[in-house]
């Protein structure tokens, strides 16, 4: 059951598609707001205490990636779903990098784009300590910054999620599948390789220069953060 003060932004510039959407969302209790292209969408999700965004890619006066990177600069952290018809991993990755929490490739079920909603919601909602320790690596949620001892590791929103479900979960052995549902979403459809690669490029920041080890690979099971933090 969704909170009717539940509030949605959708950014799509065609408006048949945008007017199914906000029908179709209001339906299920969502109290949706439209914008037509990226630049009103961007001062909408400024102006607005959103509880989501559904973002198209291909929008006029300002693209979808840009809206992500400008919105995450301001340290607005409000979930963000791509709707993208393009195709390719080279896109979907830069719409992760710049600040989007998920995607979906047009055409999609409606019931899907909904339970990634509440999927999202479900993530965005818990309530979860601020910050996040392991040894001296140092995770501040609410700021979004890191640091190792008392250097600041620069990461992206992807590379973040990822650390925060290791760190949350110090010592305990998750497996892919738990990665990609916390971190992803449990309807991620994409390769599932892409676990191994962000683990890669966060052992490249949070530990290799450091001569580090606290991300460990359990074999044949998945992944392990130290609590002393390697």
């Amino acid at each position: 059951m969704v909170n009717s003060a539940t509030r949605l932004l959708v950014v799509e510039d065609e408006e048949p598609l945008a007017a199914a959407l906000a029908d179709g969302l209001a339906a299920e209790g969502f109290d949706v707001q439209v914008a037509l292209d990226g630049a009103g969408g961007l001062r909408l999700a400024r102006d607005g205490r959103f509880d989501l965004i559904v973002l198209d890619l291909l929008l006029p006066r300002l693209n979808g990636f840009k809206f992500c990177q400008l919105l995450r600069e301001d340290g607005n952290w409000t979930p963000v779903l791509v709707l993208t018809a393009k195709q390719g991993e080279f896109d979907e990755t830069e719409a992760l990098e710049t600040g989007a929490d998920d995607f979906l490739t047009k055409p999609f079920s409606f019931l899907v784009l909904v339970a990634r909603i509440r999927s999202l919601l479900r993530r965005a909602r818990r309530e979860r300590p601020p910050i996040l320790t392991a040894g001296d690596l140092v995770l501040d949620t609410t700021t979004h910054r890191c640091w190792r001892g008392e250097t600041e590791i620069v990461l992206t929103p992807r590379e973040f999620a990822l650390l925060e479900c290791l760190l949350r979960h110090a010592g305990t052995v998750l497996r892919k599948r738990d990665l990609l549902d916390e971190v992803w979403d449990w309807a991620f459809d994409g390769d599932s390789n892409i676990v191994e690669v962000y683990v890669g490029y966060l052992r490249r920041k949070v530990d290799t220069p450091f001569g580090r080890a606290a991300i460990r690979t359990v074999r044949g099971v998945g992944y392990r953060l130290d609590p002393a933090g390697g």
